[in-house]
């Protein structure tokens, strides 16, 4: 037998064509798969099942009503709230003094300068909360930044980082609720437009 010759010349390969876009056929489309059945809870769970769930429900609402409600009010009525009206004054009291010492002059009082402070606040966390409207969302941030200020502006100078510290929680704390489902991640969009063949 006779090996075949390692230089013999490939066959000849065919020159590549360009297709005009007005010939291009589109692929074809596969079919979808098949949708599963809709999940009926009262046909797929047996009656003496959800009666069940409904007798250790009302149990568990009877008990709740019984001795769970009792049982919060009573060390509710037994905790030192304190803390809380402490960085409650913490963070307003210079906010307060800093809107005091800046509105001299002015036709707007301090104490009608706080009440715009505290409602722009309110406002801004609910509506970035409830509709995560962008303007929403800016405002509770420029409110934030200009609250943590003024704490750092007007708390007494030994203090000044642990107040500026306690109005950053404070708002941070907030933030989760205005500023949930805010992604840094930018979106991309790929739109694939199959136009069918001429």
């Amino acid at each position: 037998m006779s090996e075949p010759d390692k230089h013999e010349p490939d066959p000849a390969i065919p020159p590549l064509d360009t297709i005009d876009d007005s010939q291009r056929i589109p692929p074809p489309r596969r079919p979808a798969p098949p949708r599963p059945r809709p999940i009926k809870a009262a046909d797929d769970v047996p009656p003496g099942a959800i009666v069940a769930f409904g007798i250790v429900g009302l149990v568990a609402l009877v008990l709740v009503l019984k001795w769970g409600i009792p049982k919060g009010i009573d060390w509710y009525h037994h905790q030192d709230w304190a803390w809380f009206t402490q960085w409650t004054a913490t963070v307003a009291d210079p906010v307060h003094d800093y809107l005091s010492a800046h509105t001299v002059g002015l036709p707007l009082t301090a104490t009608s300068a706080f009440v715009i402070w505290q409602g722009v606040g309110i406002v801004s966390l609910v509506l970035s909360w409830l509709t995560g409207a962008v303007g929403a969302r800016l405002t509770w941030t420029a409110h934030g930044a200009c609250s943590v200020f003024m704490v750092w502006d007007a708390a007494p100078a030994a203090g000044r980082p642990v107040a500026a510290a306690l109005a950053v929680l404070a708002w941070t704390i907030g933030s989760f609720f205005a500023l949930r489902g805010l992604s840094l991640r930018p979106r991309i969009n790929i739109h694939t437009h199959n136009h069918p063949a001429r």
